[in-house]
């Protein structure tokens, strides 16, 4: 090929073939090997069949977002796999963290943290399935990811459009959460079902002097429910702490305001709930981090892990970017900046919308182990 670009150019001008000599240059700039055993893009063959195992297996080697998704299976194994014996006994440590087998059995914390609208929509069964079986240790959520569990038991959420028209259904009594639609009175009968018990809430506060807290709230509230479709259901079932330092910024808030007309004497303090959740940090000898969406619910789970010098292990699923500044599009790096994620740790981001990739991301690893351990005990 050199020979016939060598010919092809003995026929130009002079200031021709320095041009083309140039050209060619930038071009055909020399190749430096890339370094052994690096992987070689591959996507998975539907020749072979339609396997879940299979076609995740091959995101790793596909590039882009799927590769991403690839290394948050193994950054969530790897939280999941964690022992305290996987590390040294440290000379100060407490005596009865010394015993090998007490040190097999201690695992890492997981906090799980997501936006309102991944219970706004199918994902909650996702989110529930977690709770059910008491695999994660920790959540945190905003006000509408608390609500919106509710109230799907007592009314359903219908499929919608993205294109309706909000004056159409303004008029009709019906609201649009994306393509989702929720009718008026799924918030009428959760009022009625509400109110009840935050009058009972405030006379234990009056008569047995209880501070209420957004988290003891949220338990009380799944104790409530008695509803086996619910995630806080399961949650104050398996004692797994719900924290939503936003707890008045919905339709729970709407019910306060008017309950404290009634009874001005309630209160629900926050305080508490900031010392709870960051003491379950600093006391965890290991931490990972599940964030999906951003806001509140991803940074209060980053300064809760900045009092113990950052998680061990962190995953974040957003479709924010960095490019204004915001903590939400921020990625990990930007979180071990500040002490939020350790200096040695492997985070992953995920730049997908939550409900393509977050049951991906559970099937390879909660799911499948779940299903795995079922199948072998049979």
């Amino acid at each position: 090929m050199a020979e016939q670009q060598k010919e092809s150019s003995a026929s130009l001008t002079s200031t021709e073939a320095k041009a083309f000599e140039l050209a060619q240059e930038a071009v055909m700039v020399k190749s430096v090997p890339v370094a052994e055993g690096t992987p070689i893009i591959k996507g998975f063959d539907f020749n072979t069949g339609r396997d879940l195992d299979g076609i995740m297996a091959a995101a790793m080697t596909t590039g882009f977002q799927a590769t991403n998704l690839a290394k948050a299976v193994e950054e969530v194994n790897r939280m999941r796999r964690w022992r305290l014996s996987d590390r040294p006994v440290k000379p100060d440590e407490d005596d009865d963290l010394k015993d090998p087998a007490v040190r097999a059995g201690v695992k890492a914390t997981i906090f799980f943290s997501y936006t309102s609208n991944m219970v706004s929509c199918g994902v909650r069964e996702t989110i529930r399935f977690l709770a059910q079986h008491k695999m994660v240790d920790c959540i945190v959520t905003s006000a509408g990811g608390v609500e919106e569990d509710f109230l799907k038991c007592l009314r359903p959420t219908y499929l919608g459009d993205f294109n309706l028209k909000g004056r159409d259904l303004r008029l009709k009594g019906q609201n649009r959460i994306g393509n989702l639609v929720v009718e008026n009175r799924n918030y009428c009968e959760f009022e009625d079902w509400l109110n009840p018990i935050l009058n009972k809430m405030t006379d234990e506060q009056e008569a047995d002097k209880v501070v209420w807290t957004p988290s003891t709230m949220i338990e009380r509230l799944g104790r409530e429910i008695d509803n086996e479709e619910s995630i806080y259901y399961w949650c104050a079932k398996n004692d797994i702490p719900v924290f939503c330092p936003a707890l008045t910024d919905g339709s729970i808030g709407d019910m306060i305001y008017f309950h404290k007309y009634k009874r001005p004497e309630f209160i629900l303090d926050i305080s508490g709930d900031v010392k709870r959740i960051n003491d379950i940090a600093v006391r965890a000898p290991c931490t990972g981090m599940i964030i999906v969406g951003g806001g509140v619910v991803k940074h209060h789970v980053c300064n809760a892990n900045l009092m113990r010098n950052g998680a061990d292990f962190a995953v974040f699923m957003n479709t924010g970017q960095e490019y204004d500044g915001s903590d939400s599009g921020a990625r990990p790096d930007e979180a071990v900046s500040w002490g939020k994620i350790k200096l040695d740790a492997k985070p992953v981001k995920i730049y997908a919308e939550a409900t393509l990739v977050l049951p991906l991301l559970v099937a390879q690893t909660f799911a499948k182990d779940f299903h795995d351990q079922r199948a072998a005990e049979a």
